[in-house]
């Protein structure tokens, strides 16, 4: 199977960046609500609006890939404990020792930024810190390996 490479201009990387930070701006918005109480759909709430305050649009909502049997209904991704990723949020409220990845994604001036964190609600149990601790030692292993003409 060949693959190819898209050779971005300068003017594409800029606008690449931009939808990324727009991304990461959102997600830092969303950490500063997460608390014991909130509502993975409120989560939701919060990103939709603020993403589409900001001339974006949240790429999860309606996304249907190929072979998928209906779209996606919400415009955030919210994987609470046990639920490794794509969680759809709904009427679960965060409780003290919860675990929730938030996966922000922006559609913005043609390009998708995507990004996530894993937040604690309240204190942890050592477990749950343990493998948020170690996914993210392990993602930083892996951007360290990325490098011009490197293979991972």
């Amino acid at each position: 199977m060949a693959s190819s490479v898209e050779i971005m201009t300068p003017s594409m990387l800029e606008r690449m960046r931009s939808s990324c930070a727009l991304a990461a701006d959102c997600l830092l918005m969303v950490g500063e609500h997460i608390r014991a109480g909130i509502t993975t759909d409120e989560i939701d709430r919060l990103v939709h609006d603020w993403i589409v305050a900001h001339d974006a649009y949240p790429s999860p909502l309606n996304y249907k890939p190929g072979g998928a049997s209906r779209a996606y209904p919400k415009s955030v991704c919210t994987s609470v404990n046990e639920v490794v990723c794509h969680g759809i949020p709904g009427r679960y409220a965060l409780a003290d020792g919860d675990i929730v990845n938030v996966d922000v994604t922006t559609y913005f001036r043609g390009y998708h930024g995507d990004t996530s964190a894993t937040f604690y609600v309240g204190e942890p149990s050592e477990e749950a810190r343990r493998v948020t601790e170690v996914s993210r030692s392990a993602l930083e292993l892996g951007i360290a390996q990325v490098r011009d003409g490197a293979r991972i």
